[in-house]
């Protein structure tokens, strides 16, 4: 084979592959919060969740509401996937978006799903909606400033490598790690009975006001331009672990109290 050929070749193959790892692995944290959150679900809450998704996991439904993203049929919806707060805020006082936000989408969910009346299509859209809903609301900057769009704005590089806040929380830190979904949920804590009660407390807003204390929290851990390495990642994974192990426990509560 000609040389020139033969590179040009595996620069695809290579370039494609490393683009399909990317894609991949973007979407675990979300799928590790659906594999938890199937440890918590109560017998028969699972066997009518399984009915609804006609047999397909919350981990393979949780990336469903980012998928629907290329699809302007679904714009009304791309509101729920964030909520915008100033730093010194709490839900309660801050501006709400008229579009709605994580607590209207996650609400709203819930009340389809809770209602007799629903038909098949959707009471599998919303749920698929639902899993990943909460999910987002664990991650810190989906509960960011308005005027840098939860950090997407705030540029900072990974590795020297050209990013942003956001997408460091999004991504990068659970990429780094290199952990596939199934590997980041068993490998959560293990937490007595009176622990994962105390994360089962508290009402959607207060979830949403103590995700936010890790919201400023996040801000205040970078300098714009910084370039974030291992020092970066030794000092957040273990909240990125707690964020997705909260948020598959809390999911299950959600869906216990709609399907028990």
């Amino acid at each position: 084979m000609n040389i020139k050929l033969f590179l040009v070749i595996s620069f695809l193959f290579f370039s494609n592959e490393s683009e399909k790892k990317s894609i991949f692995w973007g979407k675990n944290g979300h799928r590790a919060t659906g594999q938890i959150a199937e440890e918590y679900l109560t017998k028969r809450a699972k066997k009518r969740i399984n009915k609804i998704l006609k047999g397909q996991s919350l981990a393979f439904v949780s990336t469903f509401a980012d998928e629907i993203k290329s699809d302007k049929q679904y714009n009304a919806y791309y509101s729920w996937h964030y909520i915008n707060m100033d730093l010194d805020e709490t839900y309660a006082t801050a501006e709400k978006n008229p579009k709605g936000d994580l607590v209207t989408g996650i609400n709203s969910c819930i009340a389809v799903l809770k209602n007799e009346n629903s038909s098949v299509e959707e009471l599998g859209f919303h749920l698929k909606m639902l899993v990943h809903l909460i999910g987002d609301l664990h991650q810190p900057m989906h509960i960011g400033r308005r005027e840098d769009k939860g950090g997407n704005t705030v540029k900072v590089e990974w590795f020297g490598r050209d990013t942003n806040l956001h997408s460091v929380w999004d991504e990068s830190l659970i990429n780094d790690w290199g952990m596939s979904y199934l590997e980041l949920a068993n490998n959560a804590k293990d937490l007595s009975k009176k622990q994962v009660e105390s994360i089962e407390k508290g009402s959607l807003t207060d979830w949403v006001d103590e995700v936010h204390g890790l919201t400023v929290e996040v801000y205040k851990s970078v300098v714009e331009g910084e370039n974030l390495r291992y020092r970066y990642s030794y000092n957040h994974f273990g909240t990125v672990r707690a964020q997705l192990q909260k948020g598959g426990i809390r999911l299950a509560k959600v869906l216990n109290e709609i399907f028990d």
